[in-house]
This record gives structure tokens, sequence and C-alpha cells, in this order.
């Protein structure tokens, strides 16, 4: 599909979400709308009086709160939490612009994954438009530590993730996952991954105020080294590729899709927050081309679901 190589794409009409936010444990709602080329993702919130504030475009810059999930502020005392899991369904299929409609202090949880957001977005329909799509190019690899932990962005002909998480548990312990993207890949291997936590670690977060809407119909729970979840996990590696969601999701906040390998080791939130900024630190880090400069002018994107409906952009001849 040629068009969605090259074009930049956004949603065909409006999507909605009802759900509540996983920390606060309150309603929350969000709409997911088309938006015009060269807009990328953009984002507003609702207030309760009725009031908006924003939309602005989301990006690193933004990002006020990283543990747990990533946090951006909209100005005017006003943020949305929980941003990832609604971009990676976004940057994961490639779409370059949106405009999410937050009523909320977070994003709805939903099942704990991308996969409601993306399916929901690929059943309404994805238009290409006429602008050119643009990627950052990684020229110079950039890494961030923080002890033995590390997120790394370097050169690589292509789209890539390398993660690898290492926790003290038996039910986890030490789990990779290489990820060369494409939409399809994402929505086969990646989407439906949904987030873990400890049941010992939840009862001290709610005390705290946090993960109030945790729950099993939108986590994976663990406890005594073993999953409480009464149906399992949806794939054996379930917590690496949850991990590489929540990357995908934080690197949408570069504001263009990024063209280059992502590595990280014992990663999160953080790390890839301050990867980005790393990497926007220097102008020689990075250089934004357009997509049919690029080699093989990613043919990932050619790499469709088979669920997703695409309208392709017509050039009027007329």
């Amino acid at each position: 599909m040629k068009n969605y190589v090259v074009r930049q794409s956004t949603l065909t009409v409006p999507v909605e979400f009802a759900g509540i936010g996983v920390h606060n444990g309150k309603p929350a709602k969000l709409i997911l709308s088309p938006a015009a080329a060269d807009s990328g993702y953009q984002i507003e919130r609702v207030l309760e009086d009725g009031r908006k504030v924003g939309p602005v475009q989301v990006g690193h810059s933004r990002v006020t709160r990283t543990s747990l999930c990533t946090v951006v502020d909209l100005g005017d005392s006003a943020s949305v939490a929980t941003v990832e899991h609604v971009l990676a369904a976004l940057n994961g299929l490639g779409i370059d612009n949106a405009l999410i409609t937050v009523e909320g202090e977070e994003c709805p949880i939903l099942d704990g994954s991308a996969e409601p957001f993306a399916t929901a977005i690929m059943e309404a329909g994805i238009s290409v438009q006429p602008a050119r799509k643009s990627f950052i190019r990684i020229l110079r690899t950039v890494t961030v530590r923080q002890n033995d932990a590390f997120a790394t962005l370097e050169p690589y002909n292509g789209r890539a993730f390398d993660v690898e998480i290492d926790f003290n548990s038996n039910v986890i312990g030490r789990q990779r996952m290489i990820l060369d993207w494409s939409p399809r890949q994402f929505i086969e291997t990646v989407a439906a991954a949904r987030t873990f936590g400890f049941v010992a670690q939840a009862k001290v977060l709610r005390q705290a105020g946090y993960a109030l809407g945790s729950s099993m119909e939108n986590s994976i729970a663990i406890e005594d080294e073993r999953i409480v979840n009464p149906d399992g996990l949806r794939f054996e590696d379930e917590f690496v590729r949850h991990k590489l969601l929540d990357a995908i999701g934080d690197l949408a906040l570069a504001g263009r899709p990024i063209y280059g390998r992502f590595r990280s080791y014992k990663g999160g939130h953080g790390l890839n927050a301050l990867v980005l900024q790393s990497l926007f630190a220097s102008e020689q880090n990075f250089e934004v081309v357009e997509a049919d400069a690029l080699p093989l002018e990613m043919e990932a994107l050619e790499d469709l679901p088979e669920a997703m409906v695409l309208k392709p952009y017509l050039r009027s001849i007329g």
C-alpha cells in the first residue's frame, strides 16, 4: 500500500472508550478523533466543570512524572496520566495524527493493554492524508543509565525494539524480546500484552493513593510466586511484551516515529523519558527525514494487519 508508506495518516472517524483509571479508580472517558496533517498527537482534557484544557502536542518535554505510568502536563494546572497505552496503539499502527480527548485525570486502563484501542482504531478505519510522512532518524547512539539498568537509541536500518527485563521473581525472571516493527507485528505480538504487578506491592501502593483501580480485569496479578488471574497469561513472556508495548508508547513522545533501534535492560517509563531527553539534547544525534528518503522506503509499513480498514489517499485529477 504505497500511499500508507510515504504519506501521513489519521483516523477516519472518532472512536470512544470508557472505563476507570488504574491509579485513582475513578471513571474515565477517552475519545480518539481524526486530526489534520502535520499536527501529530495532540491531547486535551475536559475538566469536571466542562472547561477544556488544550489541545497541546504530546511531547517528551511535557512529561512530569514517570513512576508507575507516564504523566503529561497540559498547562493550566491540568495533566493526564497513563497515556502510554493509547500512544502505543497509535504509534504501533503507524498513525501520524490524532486528537486525544480525556475526561478525567487518567486515560481509562480498559484491559491493561493497547489491544482495545488498536482494535477500535482498525475497525473505525484509517485515512491516508496528502502530506508526506516523516521520521526521526538516529544518527548517533545515545544511552542513559541508572545503576545496571539502561536505555539506548542507536542508528539502525529500520524500526527495531530490543527489550530485556530481569525480576527477582520465579514467575517473571529474565525475559527478552526483539521486535522488528511493522503494524502487523505490533498487533500480533505486542498489543494484547497486559500490565502486571505484585499483590504485596499493590497493598502498599493503595495506601499511598495509587493502584486504586487495579484488578485482575486490567492487570496480571502475582502472589506467592504464582499468577493469580484464573485465565493465566496471554503469552508465556507477556511481561516483557508489555514492557516493549510501554516503550512504543513512551517513544511516541518524540513527536514523530523513530527510525532506529531502541534497546533497554531493566528499563521503564523513567529511562524511556530520559533517553528522549538525551536524544534531543543535541541536533547532531538525529535528523528529520521523509519516508521516501529512507532505505527500502519503510517497507515495514506495508505489513498491515488483516483487520485494518484503510482509506487510501486519492489525488484529485479534476
